[in-house]
């Protein structure tokens, strides 16, 4: 097999690589044991492998993550043919058809030509699409009950994407139905309230902070303490759920923010263990004192 597998352009060929990997005996012993949970991981790492590649402007690692992705759905496809589910053709078909029956105004007699029309005729179609796909799950599952009760507005959300990111999307339908600001003074007023809350928390149980307190002083030891530790976490979630609102009103993408922030912090930090190795020192050889003027000059020399 070895010597007659040859790479090309064509995708079956990468089908052809994937029926060889998982066919019994011959195959891969790993990717033989594998099933969609095992390689679900996989398949966001490289989604994120794709984005960080776009994020550094590198068109050639681009084009190898972009294939690893591919590879991904080449092989829970695989999966689903083994199973008698559903091969890689049923994808692209799948794919194909929603495509041209989002697009009327390219594919049929649909006359939308600004962007917020065709917006506003995707997500009609979506949600056609959406009661459709409902209704064939009812009429496969053989009743003729009604679909289970439960939000959906927001059903649809899956509680798989990162959190900020599903934050984001679970406020743009609410706000799709009227549930939302007006406008970012609001949204403020609502952060400066939610951080004062979460100071009120987060404050007396700081170990080092002057206002903290031991596990002794609480009034009802561990448990007291267990308690405001989750309140703590609620409290910090709803900042971050605020700041995600903030976003959303701003069209910004608080994941890219955020590695942005990361990566800054990265080439900052950086600065500070040369500047301190020409030095003949480590950061634990510092004081915070010096390490914090160090970060003040690498930030001075990114602004000049």
């Amino acid at each position: 097999m070895a010597d007659t597998m040859k790479p090309s352009r064509d995708i079956s060929r990468l089908i052809e690589i994937m029926v060889a990997l998982r066919t019994p005996v011959t195959g891969c012993p790993w990717d033989l044991e594998q099933t969609f949970e095992s390689i679900a991981p996989y398949t966001i790492e490289e989604a994120y492998e794709v984005a960080d590649a776009i994020e550094r402007r590198d068109l050639a690692d681009l084009k190898d993550e972009l294939g690893d992705l591919l590879l991904q759905v080449v092989y829970h496809s695989r999966m689903a043919e083994e199973q008698g589910a559903f091969a890689f053709g049923d994808v692209v078909e799948a794919v194909t058809k929603k495509m041209i029956r989002r697009h009327p105004h390219v594919f049929g007699d649909g006359s939308a030509r600004d962007p917020s029309a065709v917006k506003a005729t995707w997500d009609q179609l979506k949600a056609e699409e959406r009661a459709e796909k409902a209704a064939e799950r009812l009429r496969l599952s053989g009743t003729n009950a009604a679909p289970p009760s439960g939000p959906v507005t927001l059903a649809d959300i899956p509680t798989t994407l990162p959190a900020l990111t599903r934050a984001i999307k679970l406020q743009h339908k609410a706000a799709k139905v009227g549930f939302d600001w007006p406008d970012l003074l609001p949204v403020f007023d609502k952060l400066k309230e939610e951080i004062q809350e979460f100071e009120e928390v987060a404050l007396p149980l700081d170990p080092r902070g002057e206002g903290s307190r031991t596990t002794d002083d609480a009034p009802s030891g561990q448990l007291a303490e267990r308690e405001s530790e989750g309140a703590i976490k609620e409290e910090f979630g709803d900042i971050l759920f605020v700041m995600a609102n903030i976003a959303r009103h701003l069209n910004i993408d608080p994941e890219a923010a955020l590695r942005g922030a990361n990566q800054k912090f990265v080439r900052r930090f950086a600065h500070i263990e040369a500047t301190l190795a020409e030095r003949g020192k480590t950061p634990s050889q510092s004081t915070l004192v010096e390490m914090d003027a160090l970060w003040d000059d690498a930030k001075a020399r990114e602004k000049s």
